[in-house]
């Protein structure tokens, strides 16, 4: 099995995918060209992600043909685009790092201006816009697509990016190397990388192309909910992922505190009245009793969830663990 080698090199490109053995010719032919015609050192790193057609033999075809620059991991089932990217980081050499999908839709023609503006520009990572791509778009796909964009500006606090699901981006070396892509985060790096503090987000318009072979593996109203709730968590994660208790721990002794004094106006009515020889039902026929004690029990409860989450946020296990078949 050969080796990655060790030297620097000017730029890593990344490809995810999952069944596109018939663009990745052309998608490296592509790269190539490019990265040879401006003097670019260079390697791609193609991540198979259970793939079912031959992508993995293409990628084994394209590595005999340039064993310096193509190199390949395989997993042994379908992950997703998040794990895919992880792996592609952890491997990648090159001072950028690029990725791009690889059904053709991204266009190599961006590398050396989106590589410009983070060597000369001095950007940490820089998001493509795809300008166009919603003119043939439907409108079941465009709204949602620009409130989902909407809603990730606003809870990210990036508000100069457009499109933060566009698989054409270029990285600073340090910044994939500093940050955990997982689940399906990937549409989040922008904030994973400002979460880290890499602060110099920037964006481009690039061209989209029409697909060419084959069908979108991203389709449908679950990619958005998905998408969604994805944000809710980073969101979480971001402000209370390492001190759960602040949030859990408040709220369940807010809810204990007012049960506890709810319960305390129940019984003290049932004894003034008792006291004062005035009738009065039993306390466990109220509804307020039931209700306030409702309220001390989850309390209780948010309070060890807390205490839980506390323990869990240090001793995590390793989330991005997955069953590699092939590494060249």
């Amino acid at each position: 099995m050969n080796q990655m080698t060790n030297d620097k090199l000017d730029i890593s490109v990344v490809v995810p995918l999952y069944n596109e053995d018939e663009s990745l010719p052309e998608l490296f032919s592509w790269i190539k060209r490019v990265m040879q015609s401006h003097g670019f050192s260079y390697e791609v790193i193609f991540v198979s992600d259970g793939s079912t057609d031959r992508s993995w033999e293409v990628i084994e075809e394209l590595k005999a043909a340039n064993p310096d620059t193509v190199h390949g991991i395989k997993f042994r089932r379908n992950y997703g685009k998040s794990p895919a990217l992880h792996c592609g980081f952890g491997a990648a050499k090159g001072d950028v790092v690029i990725t791009m999908d690889a059904d053709l839709q991204d266009s190599p023609d961006e590398i050396p201006e989106l590589y410009r503006m983070i060597t000369q520009e001095g950007y940490d990572l820089v998001s493509g816009f795809k300008m166009n791509r919603r003119k043939g778009d439907p409108l079941s796909k465009t709204i949602p697509t620009k409130l989902f964009n909407a809603t990730a500006r606003q809870v990210s606090g990036i508000h100069n990016l457009h499109d933060f699901n566009c698989g054409l981006k270029a990285y600073r070396s340090e910044v994939v190397k500093n940050i955990e892509v997982y689940g399906e985060m990937h549409r989040y790096i922008p904030y994973l990388a400002k979460n880290a503090g890499f602060t110099r987000i920037g964006e481009k318009k690039v061209h989209h192309q029409a697909r060419k072979f084959g069908k979108s593996k991203f389709m449908g109203l679950n990619r958005f909910v998905n998408g969604y709730l994805d944000l809710l968590s980073l969101w979480f994660l971001d402000s209370f992922g390492l001190k759960p208790m602040h949030v859990f721990g408040f709220v369940g002794t807010l809810m204990f505190l007012i049960g506890l004094l709810a319960v305390m106006m129940v019984g003290g009515t049932k004894l003034y009245c008792l006291a004062k020889g005035i009738s009065h039902p039993l306390v466990t026929n109220s509804p307020y009793f039931y209700i306030a004690l409702t309220m001390m029990i989850l309390g209780t409860q948010l309070f060890v969830a807390g205490f839980l989450g506390e323990l869990i946020s240090r001793n995590a296990p390793e989330r991005n663990s997955y069953q590699i078949e092939k590494t060249i």
